[in-house]
């Protein structure tokens, strides 16, 4: 499941940064492995220097899982922040700065 997560939140990450310029987006798809199959989807959308999504899925134990966050950059600064929750039902959040 670890592996599959991790799928996802890199597929999600490659969605928006292929989707900025697209203004909205939405995204969908299934990963099957050793232990069935995990679906999961997202969307989001920006404008202004600014981006939001949301996102998450079902793994094959029927435990779920959701993201979301925004995104804002000005003067060669980005910040991401967002929340979620695991698939165990543990919640999270997470913030970064980037420079460029």
């Amino acid at each position: 499941m670890k592996t599959t997560l991790g799928t996802l939140l890199l597929v999600a990450a490659l969605s928006a940064a292929a989707a900025a310029d697209a203004n909205a987006w939405t995204r969908s798809g299934s990963i099957t492995g050793p232990r069935g199959t995990t679906n999961f989807g997202g969307s989001g959308s920006c404008a202004g220097g600014a981006c939001g999504w949301q996102g998450g899925g079902t793994g094959p134990a029927g435990r779920s899982w959701s993201r979301s966050g925004s995104a804002s950059c000005s003067g060669g600064s980005c910040t991401v922040q967002g929340q979620g929750s695991g698939p165990r039902g543990n919640a999270y959040s997470y913030s970064r700065t980037v420079t460029r």
